[in-house]
């Protein structure tokens, strides 16, 4: 397989030309950057106008969930800007809402005019898993219901409800796999993007912790870290901090991004999905389908273990899950690149908690916004390794301070993992988008493109 190095462009691969967010402290792509870029914890205590969520029913404090990762003001909604009725805006999931808001972001970041794309073939793909505002509304007997419930309230409608405002008539799909969703819903839009079924798509997740019953399911389960932190392949280990937010991207074909002139963070160059199948249990990982998924990923990318310098994890700072996912990515990894130093992991579960069907995207913003910037934030809390976890023998480093790219002379490549608690694992492999020159084509007005390496061939003109 081709090394990364000089890397050519390949048809297959995938253009980031847009990007938002609404995660906590971090109300916009920049305010994430610094958050991460600063070791920021976003971790705080249940916002006051959602205290009831960190008790049970008979007022007993849930242990886990005092702490999280939350956004403020999640009520808070410009109905009449997207042309939606007062009455109907109040029957919606807060979370159609906010990922409406997302993607008009999106767009305006990526310089697209939300009405001139009207009627365009582009995809919408978005992961969530939970439906915390209709156990809510349910909660409140059948008076609550509206005419406006039906559609306010399922699930699949948080995607179509985008390709409605929007006028887009590309595939649109609420993703479920769980806790890998959102990364499950950018291998789907990149598969789709491929197959030509649309020519640019929407791509994100969303979760919002507004129910009692939610988090008292979290916490009855067992997997909340009574610390309300996520100490990721740390010796203290002991579950992960709940949190809350959302994360878009807007993604096009890389040979059809660089002929409109689309700015792009990144390129999405393969990815792969499988399932644990029947491991020793519904939520027990399998460490072979984990490495399965990752080198599968790799493969399709064309790329081996010494070409990736960081991986960002699925990381969520169990008992259990950081053994299995380690020595997985040090078998499909660490290992085959000993001679090339240790390969870096890190997890932004640490800054901001486990989003669960968002936090696949989570992970990927911070990946797209660490090659832009050329720094690989820290990940937190870690102080000595798990003892199930020998990082020296799986060649493993974590990253606990902001530092530039190991080997940055070379193009950057990066992979992003998530693994959801029923078996669905994604990888997805992530590099630098490739600097071109512009050369005279033999044809009067054509103009053709080739990779020159790191360094820009000219200067470019923005036009403002």
């Amino acid at each position: 397989m081709p090394s990364a190095e000089g890397f050519p462009v390949r048809d297959d691969m995938i253009a980031v030309i847009g990007m938002s967010c609404r995660l906590p402290k971090a109300p916009d792509i920049d305010a994430f950057w610094q958050l991460l870029r600063s070791g920021g914890d976003a971790i705080t205590r249940v916002p006051a106008d959602r205290e009831e969520i960190g008790r049970s029913r008979a007022g007993d404090a849930l242990p886990g969930i005092s702490f999280g990762g939350y956004l403020e003001s999640v009520d808070r909604f410009d109905a009449e800007f997207f042309g939606i009725s007062p009455r109907e805006a109040t029957a919606m999931d807060p979370q159609q809402r906010l990922v409406l808001e997302l993607s008009w972001e999106a767009f305006e970041d990526a310089g697209i005019v939300p009405g001139n794309v009207r009627g365009d073939r582009i995809g919408v793909f978005i992961g969530a898993n939970r439906d915390d505002y209709a156990a809510l509304l349910r909660g409140r007997g059948t008076d609550a219901i509206t005419a406006h419930s039906n559609t306010g309230l399922q699930r699949g409608m948080i995607a179509n409800r985008v390709s409605y405002v929007l006028g887009l008539s590309g595939p649109s799909l609420t993703v479920d796999t769980a806790q890998s969703s959102s990364l499950v819903a950018v291998h789907l839009a990149c598969e789709s993007l491929r197959r030509g079924e649309c020519t640019s798509a929407l791509v994100g997740g969303v979760k919002l912790s507004i129910s009692q019953e939610t988090a008292a399911e979290e916490a009855k389960f067992g997997g909340l870290s009574p610390d309300g932190r996520c100490f990721t392949f740390d010796s203290r280990a002991n579950g992960y901090a709940r949190g809350e937010g959302g994360g878009m991207l807007v993604l096009k074909p890389l040979s059809s991004a660089l002929a409109a002139g689309d700015p792009v963070y990144c390129v999405i160059r393969g990815s792969a999905v499988n399932s644990d199948g029947a491991s020793d249990g519904l939520t027990v990982p399998s460490g072979a389908a984990q490495e399965a998924v990752i080198r599968r990923a790799h493969q399709l990318a064309g790329l081996q273990a010494a070409d990736v310098q960081y991986v960002e994890l699925h990381g969520t700072g169990t008992r259990v899950g950081d053994p299995v996912e380690a020595a997985a990515l040090g078998a499909a990894l660490g290992r085959d690149r000993a001679e090339h130093g240790p390969l870096v992991v890190g997890s932004v579960k640490t800054n901001i908690g486990h989003l669960e069907s968002a936090a696949g995207v989570a992970g990927f913003l911070k990946v797209a916004l660490a090659i832009r910037e050329r720094e690989i934030p820290a990940s937190l809390n870690f102080r000595e390794p798990n003892p199930q976890i020998p990082v020296d023998e799986l060649n493993l480093r974590v990253q606990t301070r902001t530092t530039p790219w190991p080997q940055a002379d070379r193009s950057l490549i990066a992979g992003v993992s998530s693994f959801g608690m029923g078996g669905t694992n994604c990888h997805v492999v992530v590099g630098e988008a490739p600097v071109l020159e512009r050369s005279a084509a033999p044809e009067a007005g054509v103009e053709s493109v080739a990779e020159v390496g790191s360094e820009s061939a000219g200067s470019v003109v923005w036009v403002v």
